[in-house]
């Protein structure tokens, strides 16, 4: 049970911190975004859809987040081979937060659009 100042009686911190901790890695909310909306991609696919981020960014958020148990790999051993990632159903629970943040994300966006337009014609 956890005590006003956001610890366990036990000693630790708030349960919310090791989760939040884990998906505010740069690109690491969109890559699970992604995997929610659009289901199983390839690396290929993965990167295509955000052409900002670096090959060795990805492929160490995706390894990260494999590790968590949020995605699963999965390899074919093709030529070339075929390596898809999903989200596991753990990564598959945070559909609803993810939601959530895109749902707030695209309202503050458009507030804060308003509020440029506005003055701008001061």
């Amino acid at each position: 049970m956890a005590n006003k100042q956001g610890k366990d009686q036990r000693g630790g911190c708030c349960p919310m911190d090791d989760i939040l901790r884990l998906i505010m890695g740069p690109w690491t909310t969109y890559i699970l975004w992604l995997l929610e909306t659009d289901g199983e991609l390839r690396f290929g696919e993965l990167k295509a859809r955000m052409p900002k981020i670096s090959a060795k960014v990805l492929t160490e958020r995706l390894r990260m987040l494999e590790g968590a148990g949020l995605v699963h790999r999965d390899y074919e051993p093709t030529v070339p081979p075929t390596v898809t990632y999903s989200l596991t159903a753990r990564g598959h629970e945070l559909k609803n937060v993810l939601k959530g943040i895109h749902t707030l994300a695209l309202r503050w966006q458009h507030e804060d659009a308003a509020v440029d337009v506005r003055l701008a014609g001061e």
